[in-house]
C-alpha cells in the first residue's frame, strides 16, 4: 500500500502559494500529501487561513498568536481568537502557533507567557491541541505545559533541543516535529533525536515555505517535499519504511482529530 501523508505544519496563507493554491495542492498530492494543516501568526490572517480551509477541502486551519510578533498582538486578537473558534465547523483543528521565543532582541518574555496562558485557556475552552513554538524555552515550555494540564496535547514543532527535553514533552502526551532539519548532515543532534524518540510520538511537517531542505537553500520550501523529510526519518530509524508511514500518518490523525 502506497503511503500518504499529512503536513502538520504549512504557512499555505504565504507566498509563495498566494493566488497559486490549486497548482500547489496539485503537487502536494502528486506527492501522496493528503492533508495540510495551516497554523495562523497573527490576528490579521485568521480569516485568510478559514477562508482556504472552506475552500479546499484537503486543507485545515490552526488558529493563533505567535511569540515572534509580540510586539504586534493586541488583546483584541484573543477576544477575535475566541469568536472564530466558538464558529468552528470542524476545520479548525488546533490553537497555534502559539508558544515562546527568548531568541528575540526585545522577546517581552513576562507578555510571552501571559499571551501563552491565555490561548491554552481557549485550548482548553475549547477541546483542541495546540501546535506549539519553542526557541531558547523548551524547558521553561514544559513546566508551563505540566502546570496547566491540557484537556488535548498538541505538537511541539519545529524541535531542535536534546532527546531529555523531547522526552519531557513526550511524556506530557505532546508529539514532536519532525521537519526539514533533519536533511541536513551538520543536524546530528536533531537526527540523533528523531532516530531515538518513540515512533508514536512524531508527526511529519514542512513548516514551508520556511525550513528549506538540504539541497533546496534559497528556494521557499513546499509541502511536497514532505516525501523528502520522510525518507531521511526512515533513513536514521530501525523500524520499516511502511511501519513507519502508516505510524505517522495515524499519529497525526489522532492529535488534531482529522
Amino acid at each position: 500500500m502506497k503511503p500518504v501523508f499529512i503536513d502538520t505544519h504549512c504557512h499555505f496563507d504565504f507566498p509563495p502559494f498566494v493566488e497559486h493554491e490549486e497548482e500547489s495542492l496539485s503537487l502536494a498530492a502528486q506527492s501522496a500529501v493528503e492533508r495540510i494543516i495551516v497554523p495562523a501568526v497573527t490576528c490579521d490572517r485568521f480569516e485568510g487561513i478559514v477562508q482556504l480551509t472552506q475552500r479546499f477541502p484537503m486543507i485545515y486551519g490552526a488558529l493563533g498568536l505567535h511569540p515572534l510578533y509580540i510586539a504586534s498582538h493586541q488583546d483584541e486578537g484573543l477576544d477575535r481568537l475566541q469568536q472564530l473558534l466558538s464558529q468552528n465547523n470542524g476545520k479548525l483543528v488546533a490553537v497555534g502557533e502559539v508558544g515562546l521565543d527568548e531568541y528575540m532582541d526585545t522577546p517581552q518574555s513576562d507578555r510571552q507567557v501571559w499571551l501563552l496562558l491565555e490561548q491554552l485557556k481557549l485550548a482548553n475552552r475549547f477541546e483542541l491541541p495546540v501546535i506549539l513554538h519553542s526557541r531558547q524555552t523548551h524547558d521553561k515550555l514544559a513546566k508551563i505545559l505540566r502546570q496547566t494540564k491540557q484537556v488535548r496535547t498538541g505538537v511541539v514543532h519545529g524541535f531542535s533541543g536534546s532527546l531529555a527535553q523531547a522526552m519531557a514533552f513526550v511524556r506530557l502526551g505532546y508529539a514532536i516535529g519532525v521537519g526539514g532539519v533533519i536533511t541536513y548532515e551538520r543536524a546530528q543532534k536533531t537526527r540523533q533525536v528523531m532516530a531515538a524518540l518513540p515512533l508514536e510520538a512524531l508527526v511529519l511537517e514542512t513548516d514551508a515555505p520556511d525550513m528549506p531542505l538540504a539541497g533546496f537553500q534559497g528556494q521557499p520550501n513546499r509541502p511536497e517535499r514532505l516525501t523528502l523529510i520522510f525518507e531521511q526519518l526512515c533513513r536514521l530509524r530501525s523500524e520499516p519504511a511502511e511501519q513507519i508511514a502508516r505510524q505517522l500518518y495515524a499519529n497525526s490523525v489522532a492529535l488534531f482529530s482529522l
